[in-house]
């Protein structure tokens, strides 16, 4: 079932419509990668990536981010409940947030598995984390607020907002993310077990295998609904497994979404930034662009992943990435950079003048858990097994 953190899958180059064994990637025999449905047309090549170690000694980091407040500064957040804060490569002693002793890390997809800022920040002074409880393993997202010293935070200020219950240890999502239209994001997975036992993924009743989106900021207790969204309920898109990392492109306004899938096929979701949500990503009645339970599945009212790639030759899950909007490297705008968490390939998609194109862009050899950026827009590479963070630049 691979359905662990330690056994996400993935595995991807150009749609080049080869179905058979090649032995041309690595030596692999690797099924084609689809993009879109389409063959890719070619816009140019993609640049050559390359990585430059940041920081290192975390323990099982999941998660790098920034606050927007001008600070410079980096959060990585560790699976035991540790928020570190990373300042000009160094690694402050002190936590920002310990919330150790509320989160369970018994599973191997449990922990402290989210962070957000919200916008305006440094006004604000709170903060959002998503994290398995310690009493039994149910998703928890709380707000958080820093204390007098703005490089710690105060863990008795804890207000928790949203209880999900989880029938089993894996599938829990987690991530967290501010949209363009200042609501709070929330992805969630289908409950665990394998093949989504319990139809949760495309059951509206129920918070599981969900993107929510709920507005946290207005001054409701315990957070709003926004008058807009599609269903009168907190769930903005439905039809997911277990988005591992979704993000917003700076520029655009685009939603990219990450969904690991079960055996077969690794899938990147893609949502407009007119979109009015309901859309519904397929899940437990297709996997990628396949159907899950053999052919002849019905696909109507279904939205089909941008991005697919086959499991096998090392690759386990995919974890997803953002698109680059620094200015430092102007021939990797534009760029959705996602990757694999299993053998740490990395790949990079983007909209071309004929549809959609995918490319490998390196194998960076580590245990790829998470994705960030900066305030400027750079982009960083969490590595899960040595907890070392990474710059992404350009050889």
């Amino acid at each position: 079932m691979r359905q662990s953190l330690m056994s996400y899958r993935g595995d991807s180059f150009l749609r080049v419509v080869l179905l058979v064994c090649a032995g041309l990637f690595l030596g692999a025999c690797d099924a084609a990668d689809r993009v879109g449905g389409e063959t890719a047309s070619s816009a140019g090549p993609f640049p050559a990536v390359s990585l430059t170690r940041v920081a290192g000694g975390f323990s099982q980091p999941l998660l790098v981010t920034h606050a927007g407040d001008g600070s410079g500064r980096l959060f990585v957040v560790e699976r035991g409940g540790l928020i570190r804060i990373v300042r000009n490569g160094a690694v402050d002693p002190q936590p920002f947030l310990d919330v150790s002793t509320r989160v369970r890390t018994r599973g191997t997809e449990q922990g402290l598995l989210g962070l957000a800022f919200p916008p305006d920040y440094a006004t604000r002074g709170h903060f959002y984390v998503n994290y398995t409880d310690k009493s039994g393993g149910d998703t928890r997202v709380a707000r958080y607020r820093i204390g007098a010293d703005p490089d710690v935070a105060d863990p008795a200020s804890a207000h928790v907002l949203l209880r999900q219950s989880q029938p089993y240890a894996n599938h829990n999502g987690g991530h967290l993310a501010f949209g363009p239209d200042g609501y709070l994001y929330i992805g969630l997975g289908d409950g665990g077990s394998g093949g989504d036992p319990q139809n949760n993924a495309q059951n509206p009743r129920t918070l599981l295998g969900k993107l929510l989106r709920i507005d946290v900021e207005s001054g409701a207790d315990p957070y709003a609904i926004p008058p807009d969204n599609p269903f009168g309920n907190e769930i903005w898109a439905l039809g997911l497994r277990n988005p591992w990392r979704f993000s917003f492109d700076r520029a655009a306004g685009d939603l990219y979404i990450a969904d690991v899938g079960q055996n077969a096929y690794e899938e990147v979701n893609f949502q407009p930034a007119d979109s009015r949500g309901g859309q519904n990503y397929g899940w437990n009645v297709m996997e990628g662009m396949h159907c899950y339970k053999g052919a002849g599945c019905d696909r109507t009212g279904l939205t089909a992943p941008v991005a697919e790639y086959a499991n096998g030759s090392g690759n386990c899950s995919i974890t997803g990435g953002y698109v680059y909007r620094g200015a430092q490297y102007p021939s990797l705008q534009g760029v959705y950079v996602y990757g694999d968490f299993c053998s740490g390939r990395l790949w990079g998609l983007r909209r071309g003048a004929s549809g959609w194109e995918n490319a490998h862009l390196l194998d960076s050899g580590l245990r790829l858990s998470s994705f960030g950026e900066d305030e400027s827009g750079n982009l960083y590479l969490v590595d899960f097994g040595k907890g070392d963070l990474h710059r992404l630049t350009l050889r």
